[in-house]
């Protein structure tokens, strides 16, 4: 065996690991996040030392009586009330393994006098690890203080470990990404990613760049694999000798990486939401979603998980969810500290996750458990069975100006999401729900909402504002007080005087007045193309009516449409196309086929 091929085998984290457990010492391990850390531990132990299990503890999420606590139980000799250490279920698995602390230099102060006492003595309050059956105690993290609550620097505590940091050319990451992509010949990519410069390939981690070929895979925008860090998106950019980013290569490098395993590199996709939660349900994963309020996000999201997992999806508001909402630990039988899921994490049936407002956690606690459940899978240790895809939706931390009460993050937490997408209000569908629920009165908001308001006027307007000014209306209400409170007296700077006109009934052209003087219409058309190929200005009205109409409002209307869409120049035509939705680009498809066969 040649070396190469031996360090492709085996890594240096994978040989330390192996001398650890061998010599029974405690391996502390630095690195910076994304490298393949924790992920190396789950591969190497159940494939190097088998019948050995590996139990793992995220320090971040512990509280000081997870690990121990007292508790009263009866003493089998005596029949008595005791009081006893109980020490978590987890450290009993009843076979031979391996702990892992992961993130330990996150965990509070409590929780490191506890690791202390793990770490050098290979015990927990009365309990000896080595009696359980631990045969290694490892602790990892990334030194970074930005993504820390403190350095080690207790020489009693760093003289009983062996210390190694490593960088990602110590792990086995290349070897995994190169089994879960089969059959792409990942080579160009990693000789692209080893040619980066070291700022560039620690933004570019390999568990970005694990995110970034997923979507590739699914045709989707390679950008949406990089982090959304305090709700902007991760730029591959080096910092200059100010320490500012310098040129930002980000579109560069993603594009090569699509053009290395011969996908192609899309700006954007047809129904964003619907596309990316359908893909989280098929390949278990983690999803993001930032945008707006009050556009509609967490509604087509609920929607789109119901229909594809059969099933509500478990719906959790951060800014109402307590731990104990997820679980509590408690005495158990057999005298360890076990802990409770709540009902709705148990059972076999399919399951998937909203966490809704994200970035606006209760507290810190429930934060710490819910980043155990996005990155592992996992809540205290136990594995959420049949756990199928989570999605998480935020606003940003700013919008019109504004800033908004959401907290910070930094970019280990950010790269725990498969896909991170920023929605746009075009990319939820909520004008056709509008229309199903109101009909009239919403077709008449939404055409003063796309043509007599300009860009800034329709992000003051959400989806939820129209539907308060259709409710407003029908109640014979004042419909400022729809529109967004400022404070002062002063409300969202969006003047209502066009829609008040359309609602009492002012001549206007839609859609519906178009089929309904359908013969004016296709008169004018003709003129307009007998005087120029490029059409004129009845040509451009019918145009812009067309674009901006509902699928329902032109199913309604197909025949007038067909009719008057034969008369308009080709290069309109083909912009219906362009950037639609599934279901559209069928209806346009079939349109024009039918205007081949006139």
């Amino acid at each position: 065996m040649t070396t190469d091929t031996q360090q492709l085998t085996v890594s240096r984290l994978e040989s330390f690991i192996d001398a650890m457990i061998d010599m029974g010492q405690t391996g502390q391990i630095f690195g910076e996040h994304g490298i393949g850390k924790t992920a190396t531990f789950f591969s190497h132990i159940g494939r190097a030392h088998p019948g050995t299990s590996l139990v793992y503890v995220p320090a971040a999420n512990l509280t000081p009586d997870d690990l121990l606590v007292n508790a009263p139980v009866r003493d089998p000799h005596t029949g008595e009330l005791v009081l006893r250490q109980l020490v978590m279920s987890q450290l009993k698995p009843g076979t031979p393994f391996v702990l892992l602390i992961d993130d330990s230099l996150q965990a509070g102060d409590t929780i490191q006098s506890q690791l202390m006492q793990i770490a050098c003595n290979w015990t927990l309050g009365e309990h000896d690890l080595r009696a359980l059956g631990c045969v290694g105690v490892f602790l990892t993290d990334n030194e970074s203080l930005s993504e820390t609550s403190s350095r080690r620097g207790d020489l009693a505590l760093l003289d009983r470990m062996v210390t190694l940091r490593i960088t990602a050319n110590d792990t086995s990451w290349r070897r995994h990404l190169a089994a879960k992509y089969r059959p792409w010949d990942l080579r160009p990519v990693f000789s692209l990613w080893a040619s980066l410069s070291p700022a560039l390939r620690e933004l570019l981690s390999p568990r970005t760049l694990d995110h970034v070929l997923a979507n590739a895979k699914e045709g989707f925008p390679l950008r949406w694999g990089l982090p959304l860090v305090d709700g902007d998106r991760l730029r591959l950019a080096e910092p200059g000798p100010d320490g500012k980013p310098g040129q930002n290569r980000t579109r560069e490098i993603l594009d090569r990486i699509a053009e290395a395993v011969g996908v192609a590199n899309p700006s954007t996709i047809p129904d964003p939401v619907r596309q990316v939660v359908r893909a989280a349900l098929r390949n278990r994963w983690t999803v993001l979603l930032q945008g707006p309020p009050g556009c509609g996000k967490t509604e087509l999201v609920r929607e789109t998980v119901r229909a594809g997992l059969g099933r509500e999806p478990l719906y959790f508001s951060l800014p109402v969810t307590n731990v104990e909402d997820l679980c509590a630990p408690i005495p158990s039988a057999d005298g360890t500290l076990d802990n409770l899921l709540a009902a709705h994490f148990t059972g076999p049936e399919p399951k998937a996750i909203v966490w809704d407002e994200y970035n606006r956690p209760k507290d810190k606690a429930a934060f710490a458990k819910l980043m155990e459940i996005t990155q592992e899978w996992s809540l205290a240790g136990r594995r959420i069975e049949n756990l199928r895809a989570q999605i998480a939706v935020q606003n940003p931390p700013y919008h019109l100006g504004r800033k908004l009460l959401v907290s910070r993050n930094n970019i280990a937490q950010a790269t725990r999401f498969t896909a991170s997408l920023e929605v746009a209000p075009e990319d939820i569908p909520a004008n056709e729900w509008l229309l199903a629920r109101y009909g009239a009165d919403a077709e008449t908001v939404l055409e003063w909402w796309k043509h007599d308001i300009d860009d800034d006027g329709r992000a003051w307007i959400t989806k939820r504002t129209l539907e308060r000014l259709i409710k407003l209306h029908r109640r014979g209400l004042p419909l400022e007080m729809g529109t967004v409170y400022l404070g002062d007296g002063e409300y969202a700077p969006v003047p209502l005087t066009a829609l008040l006109d359309r609602l009492k009934g002012r001549e206007v052209t839609g859609l519906r007045e178009l089929a309904r003087d359908a013969d004016v219409w296709e008169a004018r058309l003709r003129r307009a193309a007998e005087q120029s190929g490029e059409g004129g200005n009845d040509s451009d009205v019918v145009h812009q009516i067309l674009a901006n109409a509902e699928l329902s409002q032109l199913r309604k209307h197909r025949a007038v449409v067909a009719r008057l869409v034969a008369l308009l120049p080709a290069k309109l035509r083909a912009t219906y196309l362009v950037g639609a939705s599934e279901k559209q680009q069928r209806f346009w498809t079939e349109v024009f086929m039918g205007l081949r066969r006139r």
